[in-house]
């Protein structure tokens, strides 16, 4: 029997100067970049003598003077322009240094040409390359220099080892038009690249986010863009990236807003000493000293891309704290990463407004994917007890949310008829609600009762997301299976719905909103009033439908208390 562990491990796999930027002191091995302060980026900021002094757009928008040198883009459909740029390099296994000039990615000369992916597999060699660290900008062709609209930086999702700012659903020009907003969204590198370095450098892959942030801080006013009104948002793994900035000190000052969609909060930040035994497998695969460079650099990306799977797939043998989905991610290593930020550990006060959402069927694709034929009744309880051990399989199982009699259904579809419990629905519904929903609810009770304002969402309509239709499940009336919400933040469902329609208005413009007043709640609207959450009363709004989510076993005394999260059982 497969455990409801490895059915959801699936699930998740699925960016001339004018003065050089004065970075911070380093820390870890990464260092924080701020945008070069001059005097004629100082008088930019005074009205009466910017359109005199300062770089302006030309009129078609897509030839734009930058402190980095001249930003050539091409107009992207929805009334917006994009420019495509490598906003940093970095050596092999080194700290990312931001570029000091306007270049476009992977020696391209054509401003419409995409960049390539990072490293990963799955796809063609031709498709990735080590030079990777590119972002995509999309600029409403209405904004130009000194409209200071607010922007939001998007980290794509995949397990912290596949994904790319080209992904599907991720043209950002469409929530850029709608919420009069900038969209950049960003690639980081991957894998054992972003995250093993055989030197026991930890977290580089959050460097090239926080070289990122410094790099839009440099040329964002230039496309008429405020940076001091930066939201950091992103799905999945790359929610969880958002969340471990949040834990980072350093780099609060990059960024005023976060949003954190489908973060699978359960799993926790890995431990540095999972990290190191994790390390210790991944530096016996490479027959290179750590410190040897030239040995280390001469490893092809095919074989690199080998000993990564290698360690992923054997990961959780070695630590099962390291689990099956996510064995490499952001490391709570003390330095830069300085807090938990869940239960396990005392929460730091807050002062930043967060918005955290789930979808309604987290769990679908993976439980249903691995199942295509229903599952007996009796399948449940040992699948459970695989995951969680008897403990705590012995409050699940008797947990009336989770009872077979919540999920009985007629064997003929007629209320008279003998009914029967497909066990899949119970472990979607587990799965979803320990990874996903109430390890988020319980984040954001932790978040309130610690100064910060936070709004909770659970989303009961979706788009199904490039992929997911494999899974008859997933294409369900009703069922919002993960990655569901990326094309209704974007705009990017095809041949919407009405229901998905209205919902894309709706978030776009609750997203414009938020952008700017850390409030999903734009003034003057007839939407729903989207109360934050308390310490003990999430106030869940359903996105694409009314009221409030039901709280079910995400109440504050049964998740993280009666029954605990992996990382506090782990004690990450």
């Amino acid at each position: 029997m497969v455990a409801v562990r490895s059915l959801v491990s699936g699930l998740l796999l699925l960016g001339s100067t004018l003065a050089s930027p004065v970075p911070s002191p380093s820390t870890n091995g990464i260092k924080l970049p701020f945008p070069p302060i001059t005097p004629k980026g100082l008088l930019c900021q005074i009205p009466i003598v910017k359109d005199f002094l300062c770089p302006r757009q030309s009129s078609s928008g897509t030839s734009v003077k930058t402190p980095l040198g001249t930003a050539q883009g091409t107009a992207d459909t929805s009334n917006a322009n994009r420019f495509v740029v490598k906003y940093a390099s970095a050596n092999r296994w080194q700290a990312s240094v931001m570029t000091t000039n306007w270049t476009l990615p992977n020696g391209a000369t054509d401003p419409s040409a995409l960049p390539l992916s990072c490293p990963q597999p799955g796809v063609d060699d031709s498709a990735f390359s080590e030079d990777c660290l590119s972002m995509m900008i999309y600029v409403p062709s209405s904004v130009r220099l000194g409209s200071n609209v607010p922007t939001m930086l998007w980290i794509h999702g995949g397990s912290f080892i596949v994904g790319a700012a080209t992904g599907p659903g991720l043209d950002g020009s469409s929530l850029a038009s709608a919420t009069n907003s900038i969209v950049a969204v960003v690639q980081y590198r991957l894998g054992a690249l972003g995250w093993m370095a055989p030197n026991g450098d930890t977290n580089l892959a959050l460097g090239d986010i926080i070289i990122a942030l410094g790099f839009l801080k440099t040329v964002l006013p230039s496309f008429g863009g405020d940076p001091s009104q930066i939201t950091i948002a992103g799905q999945s793994s790359g929610a969880t990236m958002v969340r471990a900035m949040l834990a980072i000190p350093s780099a609060s000052s990059l960024f005023n807003h976060a949003i954190i969609q489908s973060d699978p909060m359960d799993y926790g930040f890995q431990s540095p000493g999972t990290q190191q035994t994790l390390q210790n497998y991944f530096n016996g695969l490479l027959n290179c000293s750590p410190s040897d460079t030239a040995c280390l650099d001469a490893i092809s990306l095919d074989d690199l891309i080998n000993a990564q799977m290698n360690l992923y797939s054997t990961a959780y043998s070695l630590d099962p704290s390291a689990t099956l989905s996510e064995p490499m991610r952001p490391v709570h290593d003390g330095q830069l990463i300085t807090s938990t930020l869940d239960s396990s550990s005392p929460f730091p006060r807050q002062s930043k407004s967060i918005l955290v959402s789930t979808v309604l069927n987290e769990a679908g694709l993976t439980i249903y994917g691995n199942y295509d034929q229903p599952l007996p009744e009796s399948q449940w309880e040992p699948a459970v007890n695989a995951t969680f051990g008897a403990a705590r399989t012995a409050k699940i199982y008797n947990a009336s949310v989770y009872a077979a009699s919540q999920f009985a259904v007629g064997t003929n579809g007629s209320a008279n008829a003998s009914t029967t419990v497909d066990a899949r629905a119970q472990l979607q519904e587990l799965g979803t609600d320990y990874i996903w929903k109430c390890s988020s609810w319980t984040f954001a009770r932790n978040w309130a009762a610690n100064g910060g304002t936070v709004y909770a969402g659970l989303y009961v309509v979706g788009s199904s997301y490039p992929g997911n239709s494999a899974v008859p499940y997933c294409t369900q009336a009703g069922v919002v299976c993960h990655q569901d919400d990326i094309q209704i933040v974007f705009g990017m469902a095809p041949s919407p719905s009405t229901a998905q329609s209205a919902l894309i208005s709706e978030m776009q413009a609750r997203y414009g909103a938020f952008f700017r007043t850390g409030n999903p709640n734009p003034s003057g609207s007839s939407l729903q009033s989207w109360q934050a959450s308390g310490t003990s009363n999430v106030n869940a709004v359903l996105l694409g439908g009314s009221g409030l989510a039901p709280v079910g076993a995400c109440d504050p005394s049964y998740w993280g208390e009666a029954v605990q999260y992996d990382y506090q059982v782990y004690g990450i």
